[in-house]
């Protein structure tokens, strides 16, 4: 199979459309990472997304939806504070688990009573959605368990042969999964942390709880329950004050032949002054867009990327976390 990257217009969409339709499955950009599409209401297409992936058959995926599609066609919405969240942060980077309807087929879910739904903000994934007009089920666009990518030439560097084509939206701007939140119980739940805060949530319903994620539970939420995100080197993680224990760790790399490279914020320059950095920014916005991005530059570079820890694990930074934890850990 070829794999071709276009950009969106017309011609494209169409074609897009078409695969989708015909049961097929495409490569699609969104706010925060890019995603491998099918239409949730076809079993083979759903099956066709795990076999490209080499995904877990127990790992549910996340339904996407253009902003004028009926959700309630879909889930049923229990609580009044569903719809506050709603208002408030979709479009965007918030996925919200409810109960299934039973619409989105059983093998999207793996068998589960609840669906994740989401409604992207990115201007030409909502033109995708819109030109399908279904719901979308859409794991990253990437092999199983390897670094999320988030531009169209990371996905075709995972899945070219694999798939049609790959729509080309730009890099992700986000740069991180959607938060992902639990919604059937009286207060919501993070089940995944991301760019859409505790904090943020607390602000527009006046609770949020963390879910502790323990072994045999039933998976809700993609991203929980299996190593993550991993680049294709060598891989270690210190807390953001350990500065001289990174130091040591290069040299140790350099004495054994290795090529190592420090990923870390821009306010590390100086104390890893003549080390080879990547360097993810200065505001935990930026450190979230640019993570993925640096990890998938490093594994073509480094033997090891020597990974610094955020200072706390508040706001965004519970996300970025998450992430490094899984991807370097």
């Amino acid at each position: 199979m070829q794999t071709l990257i276009k950009p969106i217009d017309e011609s494209s969409l169409i074609e897009a459309a078409k695969i989708i339709n015909e049961g097929g499955i495409v490569g699609m950009p969104t706010e925060t990472v890019y995603g491998l599409a099918g239409s949730g209401l076809n079993p083979l297409a759903v099956k066709n997304i795990f076999a490209v992936k080499g995904r877990p058959s127990d790992n549910p995926l996340i339904c996407h939806v253009h902003k004028d599609f009926d959700i309630e066609s879909l889930v049923y919405i229990r609580y009044d504070y569903v719809k506050k969240l709603i208002e408030a942060f979709t479009p965007g980077p918030l996925t919200l688990v409810m109960e299934s309807k039973g619409v989105v087929c059983r093998e999207a879910v793996c068998g589960g009573e609840t669906l994740a739904v989401r409604i992207p903000a990115h201007t030409g994934c909502q033109k995708f959605l819109k030109a399908v007009n279904l719901p979308i089920v859409a794991p990253s666009a990437n092999l199983s368990k390897h670094t999320s990518p988030v531009t169209a030439q990371h996905v075709y560097e995972d899945l070219n042969g694999k798939i049609p084509l790959i729509l080309d939206g730009g890099k992700c701007s986000g740069g991180i999964e959607s938060t992902v939140l639990d919604v059937t119980g009286e207060v919501p739940r993070i089940l995944r942390a991301g760019l859409i805060t505790k904090e943020m949530i607390i602000k527009v319903v006046g609770d949020c709880q963390v879910a502790m994620h323990r072994e045999g539970d039933k998976v809700k939420s993609p991203g929980v329950k299996y190593k993550h995100y991993r680049p294709k080197c060598e891989t270690a993680l210190f807390e953001s004050e350990d500065i001289e224990g990174v130091k040591r760790a290069y040299k140790e790399a350099l004495d054994s032949g290795k090529v190592p490279y420090v990923m870390c914020a821009n306010s590390y320059v100086e104390a890893f002054k003549g080390m080879n950095l990547l360097l993810l920014g200065s505001t935990e916005e930026e450190i979230a867009s640019n993570l993925y991005d640096k990890l998938l530059e490093g594994e073509k570079k480094a033997s090891i990327i020597i990974a610094v820890a955020m200072p706390n694990e508040l706001g965004v930074n519970m996300g970025i976390m998450n992430r490094l934890k899984k991807s370097c850990g």
